[in-house]
């Protein structure tokens, strides 16, 4: 099968809110040779507002977000869905891919009407390049050099560990680098230790996690959070009657005797602690997971492979323990709250097959209809992201009262200082915490100074908007409250 490799630059980090501005790919065969490669940018959206911090790493500057001459996000996001489409099947590989860049693939495309989990049908697969390194960590067999920090904990960090292997990220935190970079990175484990390589290959499909999660007595997960790495020896005890994709598997470090010998209380309040006893692995999410026998001693300690073997097998022979921790870290969990925003909410319900045909005509349909077409979805989601898109792309084409509506919302979006969108506010507020800590190039900040005078410039147009809508005083001058 051939390998698609991809990495994204964005607005900022936050998923549903924040967007796409650079996306690029590199499809490769099966040996990992080149077929072709992609590459799309787009302009900022109306409703988004930059955060500064991104944009210091990513070094984009405010005028080529602005760029009339750059494509909009929705013509971005039908560029890059023909694209990824017409290379599938084909594994979806990326560094971190999985939390970030995926997700925020997966509410873009939804965003502009396109099907959210593009990377998980058509046949395809995908997988974490941060979850193949932490694996050949993990397995200590030299297939790549993992940097330390002076404590001697491992870096993580694609940019250093590139170095660390002499592989070249001269323009680190650009799509097209970054992707480059992590294929060399596959090249050189794949050629030093294609064992490893195949397991990842192999864990790219859920249904052989799936597998391997069932039928391994006991493993080392490998998990990730802060570019730290961190390393449980677990069994696995059943599936999340919540989650279908989810597997639950307990700690092997843990007194199985004691742990039985819980009350119900008791055992709900050890599976209430941080980290929990109990880990839960989305089989569709390329978990990082080795055998208990080809896992670096020094990170099973303090136990030794033999007691951890030991353990699993109690484990599995156990079935009343494991019926018992799964119903106890079910009811453990907190409840889930509804989002209210509708930018958060992707996940948990599939769209109808009629509303997955409205959404495909919306693309092939003039502007002038397409509010038609809006209108008859069921949705309310498809209704209010491609009510969001004419107006963004054909704002003409929608009533009167639907743009001052959307006008309306978009201003006070964009100044609202306490809002989950980044706001205008905000943005002047990190731009300020970001000079007081201190800039040490010249470049970062005369970007900085061009994003602070185009943030004061629009907040002075977005607030002179909002004033119009103030009903006037009793002299018939807009009412300041």
């Amino acid at each position: 099968m051939a390998f698609v490799f991809f990495d994204t630059e964005t607005t900022g980090l936050h998923k549903g809110f924040d967007q796409i501005v650079h996306f690029a790919a590199i499809r490769t065969d099966e040996n990992l040779g080149e077929i072709d490669r992609f590459e799309v940018r787009s302009r900022l959206n109306p409703n988004i507002v930059p955060t500064p911090s991104a944009l210091t790493i990513n070094g984009l500057p405010v005028e080529q977000l602005l760029d009339k001459e750059l494509p909009s996000h929705y013509e971005m996001m039908r560029r890059l869905e023909s694209k990824l489409r017409s290379w599938s099947p084909s594994i979806f590989l990326g560094y971190n891919s999985i939390k970030f860049d995926e997700e925020m693939l997966r509410h873009a495309l939804f965003q502009t009407l396109h099907p959210a989990y593009l990377t998980s049908f058509h046949n395809n697969g995908r997988n974490d390049v941060l979850s193949l390194a932490l694996a050949a960590d993990a397995t200590g067999q030299d297939a790549i050099t993992v940097p330390q920090r002076d404590d001697g904990t491992p870096i993580f960090r694609l940019a250093e560990l590139a170095a660390a292997n002499g592989i070249s990220a001269s323009n680190a935190h650009n799509a097209m680098s970054d992707t480059e970079t992590t294929l060399s990175l596959c090249k050189q484990i794949k050629q030093r230790c294609p064992d490893l390589w195949q397991r990842f290959i192999r864990f790219s499909n859920k249904a052989a996690v799936s597998e391997f999660i069932a039928t391994e007595e006991g493993f080392l997960l490998t998990e990730s959070f802060r570019n730290h790495a961190y390393h449980t020896p677990v069994a696995y005890i059943g599936e999340d009657p919540i989650l279908g994709n989810g597997r639950l598997c307990v700690d092997l470090r843990l007194d199985l005797n004691q742990i039985a010998a819980l009350t119900t209380q008791e055992l709900h309040s050890a599976l209430s602690l941080r980290p929990c006893p109990v880990r839960k692995i989305r089989t569709n999410t390329g978990p990082t997971m080795t055998p208990l026998w080809e896992a670096s001693a020094s990170l099973l300690e303090p136990l030794c492979i033999d007691a951890l073997e030991d353990r699993a097998r109690r484990v599995a022979e156990d079935d009343a323990l494991k019926r018992r921790l799964v119903d106890v870290y079910t009811n453990s969990r907190e409840p889930f709250v509804e989002p209210t925003h509708i930018e958060e909410k992707l996940h948990g319900t599939f769209l109808s097959d009629e509303d997955n045909a409205r959404a495909s005509q919306f693309h092939t349909t003039p502007w002038l209809n397409r509010f038609e077409i809006v209108q008859t979805m069921e949705d309310e989601r498809l209704r209010e992201f491609g009510t969001r898109l004419i107006f963004f792309e054909a704002r003409s084409c929608l009533p009167k009262e639907v743009i001052s509506r959307l006008d309306c919302e978009t201003a006070e979006r964009l100044i609202d200082p306490d809002g989950k969108p980044f706001s205008l506010v905000r943005c002047l507020d990190e731009i300020e915490k970001l000079e007081a800590v201190g800039i040490n190039d010249q470049k970062t900040s005369e970007l900085l100074d061009a994003l602070r005078e185009y943030i004061i410039i629009r907040t002075t147009k977005v607030s002179a908007f909002l004033e119009t809508l103030r009903p006037p005083d009793s002299n018939g001058r807009a009412n300041n409250g």
